[in-house]
């Protein structure tokens, strides 16, 4: 099948305010279809209180953390620590979100609607790390500490289409890491509360991707552009937390978030289901963003497959180093 869009003039055409107030109709419907389908859920239900116990300070019999406590996994710790900073910065998204699309109307229901949501996931996450013990709590409260007084500033703070292009795809790569970090962790307790929040990005995703959807409806050649920049300078939005290069590296080579899973699981089911490279009827902006976009998603591909190699050479090796110590 092939998607026919017309060719609305030029891009200067359309404005955010403009967007904003053509859109305000598919937002209301995608916020009313997500409120059908959401659960809401408690935080608290999630949480393994009875495995809590005092740490020292104020509490005379409170107990040190030791890494032997820990339920989790090492590549679990780490990427539990990322997955939670970013949760962390939600005042900070939110402030964005609601100076893009506003607060009145069913954008600004949506806007409050999602930090709610979202504020979830922050407050189960770090309930369960300290009641399970699952990560050093000192830590822990620096490195937040450390990110939020930085500050967060989206890459696509200027324009509304590229922060709905962004979160179509971010919120499918939250789910993702979370979704992985669980199966990952060896604790089943910890399975069980990530497999919720990732059922709240999956949701999320969904509202984005939808309105991406109409966007390329009213506007092709741009929201085009949107997507192909979105896509080839994309980056999650805990890229500015302490040490955060070097956990990326670490999850990637444990399987949590890696370039195989960034194309195959993130990128590419976006943009099949919106049959982003079928669309026709585009001018000669929209054409030249849509073949770049191409180039870029192929090139990945020869990336991910080269990471692919190296990172199974490296199982071998290990495999190979704990066969000769049994030997």
């Amino acid at each position: 099948m092939t998607l026919t869009s017309p060719y609305l003039g030029s891009s200067e055409a359309w404005t955010d305010a403009r967007l904003l107030f053509a859109l305000e109709e598919v937002v209301e419907k995608e916020l009313n279809r997500h409120l059908k389908v959401t659960k809401d859920w408690m935080p608290h239900e999630y949480v393994p209180w009875s495995d809590g116990r005092n740490f020292p300070g104020f509490f005379e019999d409170g107990e040190a953390w030791e890494p032997a406590q820990s339920k989790v996994t090492d590549i679990g710790r780490i990427a539990l620590v990322v997955n939670l900073l970013t949760e962390d910065n939600l005042p900070s998204y939110h402030h964005e979100i609601a100076s893009l699309f506003g607060r009145d109307g069913a954008w600004g229901t949506w806007v409050h609607r999602w930090t709610a949501e979202e504020g979830r996931h922050g407050i189960v996450m770090r309930d369960y790390l300290l009641a399970s013990r699952a990560v050093d709590p000192d830590k822990l409260e620096q490195f937040r500490m450390a990110h939020m007084s930085e500050g967060f500033e989206s890459d696509n703070r200027h324009s509304m289409l590229h922060s709905v292009a962004y979160v179509a795809f971010q919120e499918l790569a939250t789910r993702i890491s979370h979704r992985n970090t669980g199966h990952q962790s060896g604790d089943p307790v910890c399975d069980r509360m990530l497999a919720r929040i990732a059922q709240d990005e999956n949701l999320h995703m969904v509202f984005y991707r939808n309105l991406l959807g109409a966007a390329f409806e009213l506007a092709p050649d741009l929201t085009m552009q949107a997507v192909r920049d979105v896509v080839v300078n994309f980056r999650m939005p805990g890229h500015g937390m302490p040490g955060f290069e070097r956990a990326a590296a670490q999850m990637a080579i444990g399987g949590i978030y890696n370039l195989r899973i960034h194309h195959d699981d993130v990128l590419s089911p976006v943009l099949r289901f919106l049959k982003v490279m079928e669309i026709d009827g585009l001018g000669p902006e929209g054409r030249q963003a849509q073949e770049e976009l191409g180039l870029y998603m192929n090139g990945l591909d020869d990336e991910a497959r080269k990471l692919d190699e190296r990172l199974a050479a490296r199982a071998a090796r290990v495999a190979a180093r704990g066969n000769a110590k049994r030997d």
